[in-house]
């Protein structure tokens, strides 16, 4: 179930270069699991921008961007007091309703968003929770002290090796050994191929793809699994690994 609504912007802050955080207030009924994004619509633009949500309550929703075209370049430049028509509750997000004990929690670039309200609702469950962060460079990084604050271990890589571990998110877990009986992954698509590859635990992945309308009408995001063809924004973003075919 997803649902349109206007939100009042009350904070739109950079928190590197290209990356920023909005927060917006309004109904967040329909936001139920971390995973699920938002479908933002804008002046002069025909498609609206989905963005994944990062954290809510029951008021507020926050929002993680990057700038990379016209449209989140046109966000970056809203103010607080301005106002969205967003569409709320769209897509399958992450569930924790399996037998993990020990989850670890992978990120890469803009996909490390959604896995900090799912960071927090494995912690409120009395789980301990690993992150691993994935960045290409030290100037990049974002959310590290915030999970840390959370309660979470948490292992940063950098492609160029200008923090923490060098290399992959791969990398990262093979050298630091962590220990983990189940993971929840998003990022880009050779990152979740790879960790898909170099894991042997089950897990589930978020998917990026292009989307016309964000709730299953159109078929543009469909993809195939093992079990027929799925919508990115309707039957994902999130899919089980067991289910993947690349």
């Amino acid at each position: 179930m997803y649902k349109k609504g206007i939100y009042r912007i009350e904070a739109n802050e950079r928190l590197t270069e290209t990356v920023w955080r909005m927060t917006l207030t309004g109904d967040t009924q329909w936001i139920t699991a971390p995973g699920q994004f938002v479908n933002i619509a804008l002046e002069g633009k025909y498609l609206r921008r989905p963005i994944s949500v990062c954290d809510w309550d029951e008021e507020r929703i926050v929002l993680i961007y990057k700038v990379v075209g016209e449209g989140t370049a046109q966000m970056s430049r809203m103010k607080a007091g301005e106002e969205l028509d967003l569409l709320t509750g769209l897509g399958n997000g992450f569930s924790t309703r399996n037998d993990a004990r020990r989850p670890l929690l992978v990120g890469g670039g803009v996909g490390v968003p959604p896995l900090y309200g799912l960071a927090r609702q494995l912690l409120a469950a009395g789980k301990p929770v690993e992150v691993v962060l994935g960045f290409n460079t030290e100037k990049e990084i974002f959310y590290e002290e915030e999970f840390r604050q959370l309660g979470c271990g948490v292992t940063v890589a950098t492609a160029d090796g200008s923090r923490g571990v060098k290399g992959f998110v791969t990398t990262a877990i093979a050298e630091t050994g962590l220990k983990f009986d189940y993971f929840y992954a998003c990022g880009p698509l050779p990152m979740l191929h790879a960790l898909y590859n170099a894991v042997e635990q089950d897990g589930q992945l978020s998917f990026e793809e292009r989307m016309g309308c964000g709730f299953g009408a159109c078929m543009g995001c469909s993809c195939k699994t093992k079990y027929g063809n799925k919508r990115i924004c309707k039957e994902g973003p999130v899919l089980e690994k067991g289910e993947i075919i690349w």
